[in-house]
């Protein structure tokens, strides 16, 4: 499961009300779910927050907690 799918599945999300809400379908919402190679577009990530009523914000930074700067090795 992807952080975006852990997250929905944390808030108790109904995919199929996210989907008649935000216009991306269901299979895209499972897909971006399941799948770890699939990538989540900054447009559905915001439909989703406005259709889940969280701020965006929340989503971005559960989705990104991996991602970390370079270190700087001098």
């Amino acid at each position: 499961m992807t952080e975006i799918g852990k997250f929905l599945s944390r808030k108790s999300v109904n995919k199929a009300e996210v989907s008649r809400r935000t216009g991306i379908s269901t299979s895209r919402l499972s897909e971006l779910s399941l799948k770890n190679t699939t990538r989540l577009t900054a447009d559905e990530l915001y439909l989703i927050a406005l259709a889940i009523d969280i701020e965006p914000t929340i989503i971005l930074q559960e989705v990104c907690k991996h991602l970390e700067l370079e270190k700087n090795n001098k």
